[in-house]
């Protein structure tokens, strides 16, 4: 369990920089022994006082789900904010249109 701990704190810097000043990353680990990122904003807030989040109960909330959700965050309501995970956004649009593509087709 110290290398799971290890691993994760050196995976949630790793996200960290990647998403860049705006955001604070966490990992936990879920039910089925998966990392579950957790981006969440400094600036915008959801639900109350809450931080708005990546985090989808239910949802795929892996590194790619939560970055691609991320990174659409910044370019909605931050389009000026600079961070890595930004030269990204091409590869996100394109996930995000095979998924739906997938979703009407019925798969």
């Amino acid at each position: 369990m110290v290398d799971m701990v290890a691993s994760r704190s050196a995976r949630e810097r790793k996200a960290g920089v990647e998403a860049g000043p705006l955001a604070t990353v966490k990992i936990d680990v879920g039910a089925d022994q998966q990392f579950v990122y957790k981006v969440s904003c400094t600036v915008c807030t959801a639900k109350g006082d809450r931080a708005w989040s990546t985090y989808r109960p239910g949802e795929d909330n892996g590194y790619m789900a939560a970055m691609d959700r991320w990174i659409f965050h910044l370019k909605e309501k931050h389009p000026d904010a600079d961070a890595p995970c930004l030269v990204y956004l091409p590869e996100a649009q394109q996930r995000l249109h095979e998924r739906r593509v997938a979703r009407e087709s019925g798969a």
